[in-house]
């Protein structure tokens, strides 16, 4: 088959494309019209950042089967384009992992020692020893805000250091963080006073998105060394600047930002910031990697095989996805919704498949059950290919258990975790024209309600008047009630829980109102994809 590699690569990538038979294209520098003129003679093609693989590029590839993107993230390229004309996009999400460690700590240790400030004072030829006493980092402590892959190495080599670690993930297990050396705590809040460093690897979502701000950096340790090479924006440059200013942080040190490239922002021109241009996968070995890995995964994808990294497509035999497609929806809801409900980081759930449902293969629905949990804390495109490998690489298992008996459906799905000894169950329906998922159990709860975007669920003391002081505060707050539904137990507990679609997010301030108007003894407010 023929291969077009349309940014530079690894040389031993290409080798290694070639000596499967394969003809290998190396065109540099196309522009996006010499790109689609190109491009429909070549079975796969190999891009790294700059170049755009939109919608009239994949149209124009007729002959594609695969898009490979060497490195992390597929922002370049039109998956969904690709997706419909079934060709498979995948990365190389492992090949920088390392790098970016490495310039973690290079930035932990540069702006400690004030390494960059001290250099420039000597190139401009003075002597100043004294304007440049730094910190050690044996026995200070370290707090590490996301603890998967890149946080995981942080720890290992601060630990290397001396460095006391602690860490915050609400994903991640308290065992996890334990087996990598971290004291994991529960909320930003507390972990902020205790730090005398803090590293950021967090995914970009709407949660981490200005996460520390003028609040946090008030609460922080006095002298605090703050490092971000994840994604920018988690730290908010603005509000940082009056506490770099007056000494309350010690040193940032910044290699990514917003908007790239930067040339600009609040904290250029002060002296106690280091700022690198986005250097976290530039070294030789990540590039090398990010071409090994890619040509592999390439390849892969050319013989038809399954490939780790794909995130968009797996091929389900027909038979079989004419019975659970509809449940392949359902069961993403269903981890979205579990994901949301559990208190404790998910570390393995159980899908039971009931009814005539489980006569058939369904072990895409397990699959996209993790999907539907890891949706909302990860900046991995998960899919049916790569979601059992990020649950994998999270220590996160799931049990796909089937039960063809006769019962009260024709065919159920309900999604099952832990909290200690607590049970924390969501199940689900397929029904209707359209083939609407229905929440027909929740909590152990027997209700029947189609989720919508906003979803409220409350629990508290069945006594009259209390579905009317609900609408009363919601009422006040301007949300709107959709539809509701009230859960029943086989057992009267004297305890009620009502499922509501709202029509807007309901706020902790709204929540806390519930609570102290309807007594409500329990609640979660649940978003939708």
């Amino acid at each position: 088959m023929r291969v077009l590699i349309a940014e530079k690569l690894a040389p031993n990538a290409v080798t290694l494309l070639e000596a499967a038979g394969h003809t290998v294209d190396v065109k540099l520098g196309m522009t996006a019209e010499e790109t689609i003129a190109a491009i429909g003679v070549y079975d796969a093609l190999i891009v790294r950042s700059a170049t755009k693989v939109t919608r009239e590029v994949i149209e124009a590839g007729t002959n594609l089967k695969i898009i490979g993107r060497a490195g992390v993230g597929v922002d370049n390229v039109d998956v969904d384009a690709a997706t419909e004309r079934g060709i498979i996009v995948c990365n190389a999400p492992t090949s920088n992992v390392v790098s970016a460690a490495e310039q973690t700590m290079c930035l932990l240790l540069a702006s400690a020692r004030k390494t960059p400030q001290a250099n420039a004072s000597m190139q401009a030829g003075e002597w100043n020893r004294s304007a440049f006493t730094g910190n050690e980092l044996f026995h200070k402590t370290l707090a590490i805000f996301g603890l998967g892959r890149i946080g995981g190495l942080i720890a290992e080599r601060a630990a290397s250091f001396g460095m006391e670690l602690i860490g915050y993930d609400p994903y991640c297990s308290v065992e996890r963080a334990a087996s990598i050396g971290v004291t994991k705590y529960e909320t930003v809040d507390e972990i902020l006073p205790l730090a005398d460093f803090i590293t950021v690897h967090l995914p970009k979502t709407k949660e981490t998105i200005g996460m520390f701000g003028s609040r946090q950096y008030a609460r922080m340790k006095d002298g605090v060394y703050l490092v971000n090479t994840a994604r920018g924006g988690i730290y908010n440059l603005a509000e940082m600047v009056e506490y770099l200013q007056n000494g309350k942080i010690a040193g940032a040190a910044i290699d990514v930002y917003e908007s790239e490239p930067c040339t600009d922002s609040p904290v250029h021109g002060l002296d106690n910031v280091i700022l690198t241009p986005h250097l976290g996968a530039s070294t030789v070995e990540a590039q090398e990697r990010a071409g090994i890995q890619i040509a592999e995964y390439v390849l892969l994808g050319l013989e038809n095989k399954m490939v780790p990294t794909a995130v968009n497509v797996k091929l389900v035999p027909d038979d079989v996805m004419g019975a659970v497609a509809p449940y392949i929806p359902a069961c993403e809801t269903l981890g979205v919704i579990l994901a949301q409900l559990s208190r404790e980081a998910i570390t393995s759930a159980e899908l039971t498949v009931s009814g005539e449902l489980a006569e058939y293969d369904v072990s895409i629905l397990g699959t996209a059950a993790l999907r539907g949990i890891f949706s909302r804390n990860t900046d991995d495109a998960v899919n049916f290919v790569n979601a059992s490998y990020i649950a994998t690489q999270r220590g996160v298992s799931i049990t796909v258990v089937k039960d063809t008996k006769q019962q009260e459906y024709k065919s159920k799905v309900s999604l099952l975790t832990m909290n200690g000894s607590k049970r924390v169950e969501v199940g689900c329906i397929v029904s209707g024209l359209h083939r609407e998922t229905r929440i027909v159990s929740l909590l152990d709860y027997k209700l029947d309600l189609i989720p919508r975007k906003y979803v409220l669920v409350m629990k508290y003391e069945d006594t009259p008047g209390k579905l009317g002081r609900i609408g009363t505060v919601l009422g006040n707050a301007n949300i709107n009630i959709s539809t509701m539904e009230i859960g029943t137990l086989e057992k009267n507990t004297g305890e009620a829980v009502v499922l509501m679609n709202v029509d807007d997010p309901v706020s902790p301030e709204v929540y806390e109102e519930l609570v102290d108007s309807v007594g409500v003894t329990d609640g979660w407010f649940i978003e939708l994809l």
